[in-house]
């Protein structure tokens, strides 16, 4: 009886062993995945930073324009005044 419960311990312990070898595994894929998913998100955020400053640029041409736009059309005003 003593023998059998020796060897049911070892059992035990033998697939406690493996049970924590499988969960490490599974815990190392999924960290591996997640590393993947962090690189993803990390060009994603260059690719927004970049469309952001492009954003920024045309926001600024705008500026220019409609300054140019609003002495075109100061001139403009004083032409009809004075005709």
């Amino acid at each position: 009886m003593e023998d059998a419960l020796k060897k049911l311990d070892k059992l035990t312990q033998e697939e406690a062993r493996m049970a924590a070898a499988q969960n490490l595994k599974a815990t190392h894929a999924v960290d591996e995945r997640l590393k993947g998913v962090v690189d993803t998100v990390e060009a994603i955020d260059n690719k927004v930073v970049r469309v952001d400053d492009q954003v920024a640029n045309v926001n600024e041409r705008v500026v220019t324009v409609d300054d140019r736009v609003k002495v075109v059309d100061s001139n403009l005003m004083q032409v009809i005044a004075g005709a």
